[in-house]
């Protein structure tokens, strides 16, 4: 509900301040200032409700005020903040680790890290320990963190690394979209997309570019998150993982913002039916405190202590509040009810699509769903500004969206979000899908 236009007073205030302290790098899409919080929604400081399609960019799958985690929290700030870990020994770590391998039954050693980049720079360091190789392997579109060795992985927009190099040597290749496959002219199913890359990869960049036995890791999103939501066939992934274990590659899974039970398993790869070697979790596994995690095989972690460590990993805290989420995300319904929901949203967007022509593609699993935006759905030209003001429109009339890759609206609502909510918001998108689709047409 909007009570005064967007950005009100106590905003715009806190706005001016903002722009003359915070650092030039951070890229807001709308002048949205939180004020409260109410379960899974929450309020700007003028009073503004909004429901939220975002969780915080994926961190808050149960809400901002889940009682037994902001209980966790509570409870143990009256007891301990903090035991350097990597110095010294405390249970609280060691049981969240023991927890969070129960998901993962196939894996046997947890290194805790304070976010997703740090889960993936705690990945690479090993995958070059445990190979003796040096290179990697990332796709265009991918995002895998911002500081200097995961940046190196990431691919999904200019900004992100110009001026930034020289990088760690990466390969980039192309990841199978089946809306917007790289090799298009010559595919006729999602299949032969996947083969295209596959084949790309083995017959182009492992003949003329890098030795397979030079690389020490394929690093892969099992849904393309920064990239658009792009959801790959089934057969990309597994064939990745056939390459892998032809080449003794390391096949590194990035669950950050597919893991948790965002896509209605605890694992995005879980869709595929692949075990991966190493998994790199972060965002929701902490209910809105920093916390992440590496975890791997017992036979792939030879590498010897002191060889990599973390001031903060393991923080008490975190990892209280990461024992409560754990403990929500046993509820054998959950994955049930985010791929009910999931459906409930992908129907009603796939009956907009055949209304407005703005629509290009809808695509997800579970809650992890991507609108793409196009000018026209034969030639499929992006929709970049048109999609940045449908985003806008509904900011203004109490809705949270955010972009991912060139023209698609990322919808990832909490997953305890209610069917109250969820027609609410999308009574919103609509109408302003719908508006954006006239304003094509005039």
């Amino acid at each position: 509900m909007i009570v005064t236009k967007p950005p009100g007073p106590k905003a715009k205030a806190i706005l001016e301040r903002d722009a003359e302290v915070s650092s030039r790098s951070m890229a807001r899409v709308y002048p949205l200032v939180i004020g409260k919080t109410y379960d899974v929604n929450f309020e700007d400081v003028d009073g503004n409700r909004y429901i939220d399609f975002n969780s915080g960019i994926a961190v808050m799958n149960f809400g901002y005020s889940h009682p037994k985690i902001t209980n966790a929290i509570k409870e143990q700030i009256e007891n301990a903040t903090h035991a350097a870990f990597l110095e010294y020994y405390s249970e609280l770590p060691v049981k969240f680790s023991e927890e969070l391998l129960h998901f993962m039954p196939y894996m046997d050693r947890v290194f805790l890290t304070n976010s997703g980049t740090e889960s993936v720079e705690a990945a690479m360091k090993l995958s070059r320990y445990y190979t003796n190789r040096k290179y990697f392997v990332a796709f265009y579109g991918s995002f895998h963190g911002r500081s200097l060795g995961a940046l190196s992985l990431t691919s999904s927009k200019i900004v992100h690394r110009k001026y930034f190099g020289p990088f760690l040597p990466t390969i980039h290749v192309p990841y199978a979209n089946p809306y917007r496959c790289s090799f298009e002219a010559h595919i006729k199913s999602e299949d032969e997309c996947a083969d295209a890359c596959l084949n790309y990869l083995e017959n182009a960049v492992f003949k003329n570019e890098v030795s397979p036995d030079e690389v020490a890791a394929i690093f892969v999103e099992p849904v393309q998150g920064e990239g658009g939501y792009i959801v790959p066939p089934v057969s990309f992934l597994r064939g990745l993982r056939e390459i892998c274990d032809k080449y003794g590659i390391l096949y590194v899974d990035d669950e950050v913002q597919a893991g948790c039970f965002r896509t209605g398993k605890f694992l995005g790869i879980e869709h595929f039916g692949i075990k991966p070697d190493i998994i790199t979790l972060a965002k929701a596994l902490g209910g809105g405190l920093p916390l992440g995690a590496m975890v791997t095989r017992e036979e792939i972690t030879n590498w010897p202590p002191g060889s990599h460590a973390s001031t903060f990993g393991g923080n008490l805290i975190s990892c209280a509040a990461g024992l409560a989420v754990l403990d929500i995300m046993r509820d054998k319904k959950l994955g049930e009810e985010v791929e009910q929901k999931g459906k409930y949203i992908m129907q009603h967007l796939m009956d907009l699509q055949k209304e407005c022509r703005i629509v290009g593609n809808v695509r997800g699993l579970g809650l992890m769903i991507g609108l793409e935006l196009v000018r026209d759905q034969g030639t499929k030209e992006p929709a970049v500004k048109e999609r940045d003001a449908v985003i806008r429109d509904c900011f203004e009339n109490g809705l949270a969206l955010l972009p991912a890759g060139e023209s698609t609206i990322r919808i990832a609502p909490p997953l305890v979000i209610t069917k109250e909510d969820l027609d609410t918001a999308l009574e919103i998108l609509g109408k302003s899908l719908k508006k954006a689709s006239k304003e094509l047409l005039a």
